[in-house]
């Protein structure tokens, strides 16, 4: 348990509380129910192995902050998320109801553990460990079904490695779902693209037969889409961008917006994770996906 004062709260209490949520335990040296309930809260918070941080504020000793918070009686103790208040309660509780409490607000074990083992996984994907980095986005999706940043990077990867048959049944449970989050439409619609090629048995030929027809044609819309579908199919994402960026380029809405959902997916698939930055701080933008959001909002907004 930690001890707060003015001088440390904002970084005890309100930055950590943007990463973990924090529970404050305004108490009092000379309160009896304090006594009780401060070790009781220690053991729980081991028990909770990380779920939550737990700090105490001495109210005698920060009445400003006490103040602040509007505790009218001790022991209070305050959920904080994101640096706001979120809950609490007054009194020393049984053990049985804070964690009943405490389990309203805090992510499950198995969530914390896929968000960990997703982590380490893009870890392992940049020490070029791409064995290590299946095994843990597996174990991830295995352990939260419903972590879909995980599922995304394992069907990404998956797919990247040819692996389609696998990344399909990867995908299966959140098919349903798809079309309502953006990121697994985008994978939806790159699997659907290699899909459309597999009776393509010249892949260079066809190419050539569609640029034909591009310069004889230079509204043939149809040809341009199956052309940035036969490059996004094999994996030629800035190509594909570019034929879409032709298409929108002479309209913007061509057929009910495909052009431009799936130059948005290509942005999707192609974006690498963030690097973590410190506290404050914007993570750079890859170069190539802020220059192609560049061009798109360029060519939409005109």
């Amino acid at each position: 348990m930690i001890d707060v004062t003015l001088a440390n709260f904002e970084t005890e209490v309100i930055e950590a509380s943007q990463h973990t949520p924090v529970l404050v335990d305004f108490w009092a040296p000379w309160c009896g129910p304090c006594k009780v309930i401060g070790p009781l809260l220690e053991k729980i918070e081991a028990a909770y192995a990380g779920r939550f941080k737990l700090v105490k504020i001495d109210t005698e000793q920060e009445q400003q902050l006490a103040g602040a918070f509007g505790i009218k009686s001790i022991p209070t103790c305050v959920l904080m998320v994101n640096g706001q208040p979120v809950d609490g309660f007054m009194g020393a509780l049984p053990e049985g109801q804070i964690n009943a409490f405490l389990d309203k607000h805090l992510p499950a074990p198995e969530v914390l553990e896929a968000a960990e083992e997703e982590a380490d996984a893009l870890q392992a994907l940049a020490a070029g460990d791409v064995q290590g980095a299946l095994d843990k986005l597996h174990h991830a999706v295995q352990t939260d079904p419903e972590n879909d940043d995980a599922r995304f990077d394992l069907v990404k990867l998956l797919l990247e490695l040819d692996r389609d048959d696998e990344a399909k049944v990867a995908f299966a449970p959140v098919i349903a779902k798809s079309m309502a989050v953006r990121r697994l439409d985008s994978l939806n619609r790159w699997m659907k693209a290699r899909d459309a090629q597999d009776g393509v048995a010249d892949p260079q030929a066809h190419a050539t037969d569609l640029q034909t027809r591009i310069a004889a044609n230079k509204r043939d819309f149809d040809s341009r889409f199956a052309l940035a579908q036969l490059l996004l199919a094999h994996n030629q994402f800035v190509p594909a961008m570019d034929a879409l960026l032709e298409i929108l380029m002479r309209d913007k809405a061509w057929n009910e917006d495909l052009a431009r959902k799936t130059y948005i997916a290509i942005l999707d698939i192609i974006e690498p994770p963030k690097p973590k930055v410190a506290e404050g701080q914007v993570p750079p933008e890859d170069p190539t996906v802020a220059t192609y959001r560049r061009r798109l909002s360029s060519v939409v907004l005109s």
